[in-house]
């Protein structure tokens, strides 16, 4: 009987224990003073609103998770004024796609040989224009108590995700700037 009772008691210890060890991945909320810029020869500008949830810990990367959406009709180029090219079907189709959204599946330490201590790649689903095709991103993070901003930059080409045509006047290929200023929950 006392063997059967010891494998039986480590088993309800271990469950036990199981379930008081929650580790929770901080989730933090995005302030004011964000920007999404893009920039080439011409069209330059930003999304002026974004919204959604970030979870970091870099101690914890496979709990950490970006989910974030950024709204087409946001988008501002040249003297603050919205694009209304933009909008058109031929470019980001605003009625039937209102939002570009990207979700990360995978956060990663950048290799030893990056500039910062503090820098990752985050990997994830972006879609733009109802097309959806995976990204790596990357990322710095700098730390200010519990706050921490978000930034990096990286190039994309428009084309991947039907956003007008192949052009002499605008290129391909954009390059998106970015900084997220955050708050922990």
């Amino acid at each position: 009987m006392k063997s059967l009772l010891y494998p039986i008691l480590a088993l309800v210890l271990l469950v036990g224990s199981a379930m008081t060890y929650v580790a929770s991945v901080p989730t933090y909320k995005i302030k004011e003073g964000y920007s999404i810029e893009f920039k080439s020869k011409d069209p330059s500008g930003e999304f002026k609103t974004m919204k959604g949830t970030i979870k970091f810990d870099e101690e914890d990367l496979s709990g950490s998770k970006f989910d974030l959406s950024f709204e087409v009709n946001s988008i501002s180029t040249g003297n603050g004024m919205k694009n209304k090219k933009a909008m058109t079907p031929e470019w980001f189709n605003q009625p039937k796609h209102p939002q570009i959204t990207f979700v990360s599946t995978k956060i990663e330490k950048a290799s030893s040989g990056t500039t910062y201590a503090n820098e990752y790649n985050v990997t994830g689903n972006l879609k733009i224009k109802g097309i959806t095709k995976e990204k790596k991103i990357p990322l710095k993070v700098s730390k200010n108590g519990k706050d921490i901003t978000f930034t990096g930059s990286f190039s994309l080409n428009r084309l991947d995700y039907g956003v007008g045509k192949k052009s002499d006047v605008v290129p391909s290929v954009m390059n998106i700037s970015y900084s997220i200023p955050t708050s922990q929950n």
